[in-house]
């Protein structure tokens, strides 16, 4: 093979197109450049607004994603290649890939949601799912969270979108409630008292609101307290073990007694009478149910005559009647039986 045959083709095709290929390294160079400084100046936009790390993180890497696919597309349209072909290829690979990867994409979009909502930040305690842990990243597919123990657990972002989150870092202020038991001989106003006492005396519990202690409920072996007070959630965990281990104290000092579950058994040894209003069953009475009156249609109506509308009239008065008299005489029975009983029932003095 002639080197020639080889070597002209290539040589011409550049001493043609040689101001395509300049433009070509100069877009290519240029868009890198504005690419860059468009980054440097979206960190310090969101450094300037105090934008929460990972959601500065997660907008920078779609920004930059973004810009380098349209710097790609123009640098395909300047060498010849097809464009509207390649995106229309490209589209339909979208689609079959959205397709088959379903969940990933609703993922994707739960950490867009995630982001901009802004709902969440870097070391939020949350409870989502029984996981509960401390937000480390938020990234396109998961949150991932530090647990109390020190374990990292990734949950999807379609779950932190779909479920109910308790997020305990939230507010600047957090409630610790605790439920306190004691038993029933125990003075309430000493124990309040000593309980209120034991929460003024940590300087990391707020006295706004002001704490509280009130009986909550009459258990089966003891007396259930309430008591709740406010302070930073940073403090929380601080000051829930400080009130724990300093009620024990205290109770024990003051002599309130803290009870365990028990079973009181007593043995009976009188004979109690039981009372028996009826020696014996009563005979079944039958109700005497109320009959319907016949109602008189309108075409029975038109047919009757004023004689026989009149006549119906008077049953229906005597009916009514009837049944009146009925019920009179059954409560006087019902009257006269339990007076009979009561009278049975009564003691006979001694001769």
């Amino acid at each position: 093979m002639n080197w020639n045959d080889f070597w002209n083709p290539i040589r011409n095709y550049f001493e043609s197109n040689a101001w395509n290929i300049l433009g070509f390294f100069c877009t290519l160079v240029i868009g890198a450049i504005l690419i860059k400084i468009v980054m440097m100046l979206l960190r310090r936009f969101f450094k300037k607004r105090e934008v929460d790390r990972v959601a500065a993180r997660f907008m920078i890497v779609t920004v930059r994603f973004i810009l380098w696919l349209v710097l790609i597309l123009i640098l395909l349209a300047m060498l010849g290649v097809p464009v509207t072909g390649l995106t229309t290829a490209f589209s339909a690979a979208v689609l079959a890939i959205g397709m088959a990867l379903k969940e990933f994409l609703s993922n994707v979009a739960a950490g867009l949601i995630l982001v901009s909502s802004k709902k969440y930040k870097t070391g939020d305690y949350i409870i989502c799912e029984s996981v509960e842990g401390s937000i480390v990243d938020v990234n396109f597919l998961f949150t991932t969270l530090k647990t109390p123990n020190s374990t990292q657990v990734t949950l999807p972002n379609s779950t932190m979108v779909n479920s109910p989150v308790t997020n305990l870092g939230a507010y600047s202020m957090r409630r610790v409630a605790i439920t306190l038991s004691v038993a029933y001989e125990s003075d309430t106003n000493l124990v309040r008292k000593t309980v209120l006492d034991v929460i003024h005396s940590c300087g990391k519990v707020r006295e706004d609101p002001e704490p509280l202690c009130r009986l909550k409920n009459y258990g089966a072996y003891s007396l259930d307290f309430f008591v709740t007070c406010f302070c930073d959630t940073s403090d929380y965990w601080d000051v829930y073990y400080y009130l724990m281990d300093h009620f024990y104290d205290e109770f024990k000092r003051v002599g309130i007694v803290i009870p365990f579950q028990q079973i009181e058994i007593r043995q009976r040894e009188d004979n109690p009478e039981v009372h028996q209003a009826y020696e014996q069953l009563p005979e079944r009475e039958e109700k005497i149910r109320e009959k319907k009156r016949k109602k008189i249609k309108y075409e029975d109506l038109e047919s009757m005559t004023l004689k026989e509308f009149s006549a119906h009239i008077k049953q229906q008065h005597a009916e009514k009647k009837a049944e009146e008299e009925k019920k009179k005489a059954r409560k006087a029975a019902k009257k006269s039986k339990k007076k009979a009983v009561e009278e049975k029932a009564e003691p006979t003095p001694d001769n």
